[in-house]
């Protein structure tokens, strides 16, 4: 995994071969980070990144000038490779083990930008009860970004909040602003 912009630039990161995840592709994620360039101040954002897997959004974000990320994923071997890379890097990234909606349904602060890459399979559903959580729970900051990553199988343009998707090889993401 490589670090595409920002303080750590170019810098390879070696995730272990044993853990269950799907990484958003380096092609992927220098794309979306380009839309992003556009639409947020990333010095000013706090970020919640769901099924963060090896942290790479998390620490991309970081790299760039985020002050605070938050990494949530229920992998135990997923936290500790994010926590051990932020704790290496000095970057400001809080880990929890937990599942995506244990930690929405528990959380009381808001943020600017939600992230959530839910495995693929799951995708619909997982949209479904996560929106709700965040809409329920005030978990968006106004003007706030919920961004999903998933499948091109997958269509989210009449959901409630739908703004544009990016679609990017097999990976799709689809952009919202969500009201309360």
């Amino acid at each position: 995994m490589r670090i595409i912009a920002g303080l750590h630039r170019g810098r390879r990161l070696k995730v272990p071969k044993n853990l269950p995840v799907r990484p958003t592709t380096d092609r992927a994620r220098e794309a979306l980070f380009s839309i992003l360039n556009h639409k947020v101040n990333f010095s000013e954002v706090n970020v919640l990144d769901l099924y963060s897997g090896t942290g790479s959004i998390g620490i991309e974000f970081c790299s760039r000038g985020c002050h605070a990320v938050t990494s949530v994923d229920a992998d135990h071997k997923c936290v500790q490779f994010v926590q051990q890379t932020a704790e290496e890097l000095k970057l400001p990234i809080q880990t929890f083990r937990s599942t995506a909606q244990n930690y929405l349904s528990k959380c009381a602060q808001p943020y600017d930008l939600i992230f959530a890459d839910p495995p693929y399979t799951e995708g619909k559903e997982e949209f479904t009860k996560m929106v709700q959580l965040i809409q329920e729970r005030k978990l968006l900051n106004p003007n706030g970004w919920f961004i999903l990553e998933h499948s091109e199988q997958l269509n989210f343009s009449h959901e409630n909040g739908f703004l544009e998707e990016r679609k990017y090889g097999g990976c799709v993401f689809s952009f919202f602003q969500l009201t309360n």
